[in-house]
């Protein structure tokens, strides 16, 4: 079967995201890049905890929307403000519910799998979802108490 490779679409600064994910997420690898007659990278290949990702430097033309997002699921709330701090750094932008832009716009879902835990039970869903649509970053201890009726 062939394999399905997304292409990320980056305005110029394809080589510069690459490393920065390659910094954030452990068992990264920075694979080939194709250059240009200049020595500027035009694509590059890597690979973020096993799955292949291609970037592309398009220019401005197309930007990221929230459209397309990737979620990162977080063994606890530890793991969970890492992966928030690091991909905030340098310039990303936090939203609601766990979401956040990192500093090239694309969107990313920062969920600790607690939180499948949380609002599966249909008694305390709701008072769940409620202490969590005002959030930024995921908190698990509000969500806990909210689940147990503080």
């Amino acid at each position: 079967m062939p394999a399905i490779t997304p292409s990320l679409w980056f305005d110029m600064n394809a080589e510069e995201a690459i490393e920065f994910y390659a910094s954030v997420f452990p068992d990264t690898e920075v694979g080939e890049m194709l250059r240009g007659p200049d020595g500027v990278a035009i694509t590059g290949d890597f690979t973020l905890q096993g799955r292949t990702f291609n970037a592309i430097n398009g220019g401005p033309q197309f930007p990221f929307t929230e459209a397309v997002s990737f979620i990162v699921n977080c063994a606890d709330q530890a793991e969970c403000d890492r992966y928030w701090d690091a991909l905030l750094a340098g310039g990303g932008e936090p939203s609601r519910c766990g979401w956040l832009k990192d500093r090239f716009g694309l969107s990313w879902q920062i969920v600790p799998t607690e939180f499948y835990d949380l609002v599966s039970d249909p008694d305390t869903a709701q008072q769940v979802m409620d202490a969590l649509m005002p959030m930024e970053k995921i908190d698990l201890a509000v969500l806990r108490a909210a689940r147990d009726g503080a």
